[in-house]
């Protein structure tokens, strides 16, 4: 239920690049979080069956293990993810191009005088 829930909004395409960008990133970071707390915390209330017959200790291996693979996996998608992103044409404002060009024609050395 929690992974249909964040998969939905990690794939929710608002016309704002920058919004769908923090989005899937808010959405991984919480997930990061919350699926090594579910995994570690389903250990050791026994939510998981056929696993409270190994020693408490082996529990405790076994869970941090799985809370490790599973910020893997999140990782992992949330990179899949980004780099699934359309990559646009990105223009400089005229403007700015043309007042950078006169700022850095004005710094220029004039007459040949050599910088040490």
């Amino acid at each position: 239920m929690l992974i249909k829930f964040s998969l939905s909004l990690l794939t929710f395409c608002p016309q704002d690049t920058a919004a769908m960008v923090t989005r899937k990133f808010f959405v991984a970071s919480i997930c990061m979080w919350a699926f090594p707390f579910a995994i570690l915390y389903g250990f050791q209330q026994g939510w998981y069956p056929g696993f409270s017959n190994i020693s408490p200790s082996s529990q405790t291996l076994l869970s941090g293990f799985l809370a490790v693979v599973s910020v893997n996996i999140m990782l992992a998608f949330y990179i899949c993810m980004a780099m699934k992103e359309p990559i646009g044409k990105h223009e400089p404002d005229p403007a700015f191009v043309a007042k950078a060009k006169v700022t850095v024609s004005q710094s220029k050395p004039s007459g040949g005088a050599k910088l040490d």
